[in-house]
Order: C-alpha cells, then structure tokens, then sequence
C-alpha cells in the first residue's frame, strides 16, 4: 500500500511563560495509506488539532519528522505543502473568500499549490465547469454561482469549501470538525456528501469529530487520542464491531 502521510516521533513542546515547556503532541508516529478515510476522537486538549497543524505544516515539529508521498515535508512551509493537502475548517468563514463570488473562490481553488502571475485568469471560461460543479452539491448551491460567498448560508459555504478543497485532488484532505458549526440537519447533509466526495474521487481523508455516530458511520479507521498521544489505531474489521457505548468507555 502506497504510504500517503508518515509521521516518525512527532512531538509538539509549547512554553507556557513559565520558563516550563508542555508537550502537547507526545512522540507521536502514524502511517496514513493511500484511500485511508481516518476519524479521530478525543477530548479537548487532546492533541487533535495540534496533530492536524502539524501535517498542514502550520505548527513546526520540536522533534521528529513528516513525509508526504515519501518526501521529507518537516521543514517545508504550509504554502508548499497545499500542493498536496487540502483542508476544511470548522467555521464557515475560514474556507472561502467572502467578498469573492462562488464562481471566484472555486477559481482559486482550481490554482491551489501553483505559482501565482499576474496574468487574467478568464474566468468566463471556466463559469460552465463551475456550474456543473455545484450542481451536483444540492443544496441550492447550483443557483449562487455569481453570489458572494459572505452571503451563502453556513451549511452552503462549507460544502463551497469541501468542493474547493478537492477540485484539485488532495494527496490528503483534513477535515477539521467541518460540521460541528451547523444544526444538525445540514451537518448529516454535508457528511453524505463528504462520504460521497471521498468514495467517488478515491481521497485520501483524516477527519476530527466530537460526534460520536460520524466515528462510528465514516471511515475504516479510528484514532483515539488523549495527552498528545495516540491511544487506539482501531482498523476497520475492529471498528465495526463497536456501539457507541464501547467508544465512550475508549475515554475511561
């Protein structure tokens, strides 16, 4: 299996202005494979977010190394990073522009990871792939092509950002808690379409939940993590096995 994401003794040491550092990512080492579709739980503090700063190269590493498809990424920027991870945050507002237009920010999306010139970008000819692409979203999406993505409802931007951050296919797509800002109809909306977006292009996905039902429902493998540390790599013949009693009693 091709390796997508290798981390080797990743930890994370933090000064807490007391002259005393606290290791919020513990010696951490994880293999991701290609078309692996990760969930991960834990509680707050448990190094979920550290670990998804980590790989998208927005937190640097204190100790230990990261390679994405075999190359050593550690000290490499975020920026030369996005030419193989995507990523959608859990507020609306991170993944888009917006003052920029759907048919915009998409336009942005389809450059992502390329050197930038100060050339047109005619964007006109582009406007009918667009079209087909948020057509497929059906959420009403399809009629906001020329609308700003500031005035787009929450559940409407972020399925905008999830189209974004594949319309060019990730190496990795993070998924960091992306529905836990909308009610609950949207969110279970916007996890059927994820699931649909990474069964049909054959992503490669790791995706922080605080809902128990989406760990359970999504993925073939579950990361628990606790004080920094990865605590339970469950594959997918052990995850199926378990009620959302035995993932609380993970946390015990």
């Amino acid at each position: 299996m091709t390796k997508i994401i290798e981390l080797k003794n990743a930890t994370v040491q933090v000064n807490n202005g007391l002259d005393d550092a606290k290791t919020i990512l513990d010696d951490v080492t994880l293999t991701i494979y290609e078309h692996d579709f990760l969930t991960i739980l834990g509680g707050n503090g448990a190094g979920k977010s550290t670990l998804f700063n980590v790989i998208a190269g927005t937190l640097p590493l204190t100790e230990g190394s990261i390679t994405v498809m075999g190359e050593d990424v550690t000290f490499m920027t975020a920026q030369k990073r996005a030419k193989y991870i995507s990523r959608v945050f859990q507020d609306p507002k991170m993944g888009t522009a917006p003052r920029m237009t759907v048919a915009e920010n998409l336009l942005i999306a389809k450059y992502r990871g390329e050197k930038r010139r100060l050339i047109s970008r005619r964007i006109q000819d582009h406007k009918e792939e667009f079209q087909r692409m948020i057509a497929k979203i059906g959420n009403g999406l399809e009629n906001h092509l020329e609308t700003p993505a500031g005035l787009l409802s929450g559940g409407q931007r972020q399925a905008l950002s999830l189209l974004m951050a594949t319309i060019k296919r990730p190496e990795l797509l993070l998924l960091d808690e992306h529905t836990a800002a909308l009610d609950p109809k949207t969110s279970a909306a916007l996890m059927n379409l994820t699931e649909k977006f990474i069964k049909d292009d054959h992503l490669t996905a790791l995706m922080i939940t605080h809902r128990m039902e989406d760990a359970l429902k999504y993925g073939n493998r579950l990361l628990v993590m606790k004080d920094g540390c990865i605590i339970q790599d469950l594959a997918a013949d052990k995850k199926s096995e378990m009620t959302i009693s035995d993932y609380y009693g993970l946390f015990e």
